[in-house]
C-alpha cells in the first residue's frame, strides 16, 4: 500500500521524505488556505520535492469551470493530479478531464455507488473519507472493503485513496482491506513508529551494554 501525506505544509514533507515511505502528496482548499501564501508555488515546490502524485482541488461548482481550472491545475506540474468534489457536476468534470489525459482524483466520496460511478468515468483515484464516517456513526472501514471488492470484481483500475485518516490503526485497516493507498497528516504518520515496547526494549538493550562495558573498567 502506497503512503501519501495528506499536508499543504512543505516542512513536514521535508522531515518525511528523507525516510523513504512518502509516495505522494494530498491538498485540498483548507490545506493550502492554511499556509498562506501563493498556492500555486507552493503546489509546485511540493511537486518539485515529492516527485510524485500530489492532488491539487479544484475550487469550482460547474463541470465547465471545474474542467478550466483543472487544466490549469495540470499546467502547474507534470505530478499534479486534479481532484474534484463527488456529484453531478464533478463526474461530468472528471469524465471530460480523463479523456483529456489529465489524471483526476474524485474525493468526498462516501458510499459505495459514489465509488462505482467515478470508477465509471475513469477517474485516476477515488477518496473515500473514512474518519467523517466513523464521525455519524458509520463505519468507514466498511465502505472501502466494499470499494475494493467491487473494483476488484469489475477489474476498474482506479486507485482506492483513504482520506480522512484520524489514526494508525486506520491504516493498518486500509492495508488490511487491500486499499492501494493511505493518505494521512503527517503526525499520523509520526503514529505509525510508536510503540511502548519497542521504547522499553531500546532502553534495555542500551542500558544492558552500559553495564557490561562498565564491569569491563
Amino acid at each position: 500500500m502506497k503512503l501519501f501525506v495528506d499536508t499543504a505544509h512543505v516542512p513536514d514533507i521535508e522531515a518525511l521524505l528523507p525516510l523513504g515511505i512518502v509516495d505522494g502528496v494530498t491538498t485540498n482548499p483548507s490545506l493550502l488556505a492554511r499556509e498562506g501564501g501563493d498556492p500555486d508555488a507552493i503546489l509546485k515546490a511540493i511537486c518539485g520535492l515529492v516527485q510524485g502524485p500530489v492532488s491539487a482541488e479544484v475550487v469550482s461548482t460547474t463541470a465547465d469551470e471545474m474542467v478550466g481550472e483543472g487544466r490549469r491545475l495540470a499546467l502547474l506540474d507534470e505530478h499534479i493530479v486534479v481532484k474534484v468534489p463527488f456529484g453531478r457536476e464533478g463526474v461530468a468534470a472528471c469524465k471530460r478531464l480523463t479523456g483529456e489525459g489529465i489524471r483526476v482524483n474524485v474525493t468526498l466520496v462516501f458510499s459505495a455507488a459514489q465509488a462505482l460511478l467515478a470508477a465509471k468515468v475513469g477517474a485516476a483515484y477515488v477518496s473515500p473519507f473514512v474518519g467523517r464516517l466513523d464521525d455519524v456513526a458509520t463505519s468507514g472501514m466498511d465502505l472501502i472493503g466494499q470499494v475494493v471488492d467491487i473494483y476488484d470484481v469489475h477489474e476498474f483500475a482506479t486507485e482506492v485513496l483513504v482520506a480522512s485518516v484520524r489514526g494508525p490503526l486506520h491504516v493498518v485497516e486500509a492495508a488490511t482491506l487491500g486499499a492501494d493507498i493511505c493518505t494521512c497528516p503527517a503526525k499520523v504518520i509520526d503514529g505509525l513508529f510508536a510503540h511502548p515496547l519497542t521504547d522499553i526494549g531500546l532502553q534495555k538493550f542500551l542500558a544492558d551494554w552500559e553495564r557490561a562495558q562498565a564491569a569491563k573498567v
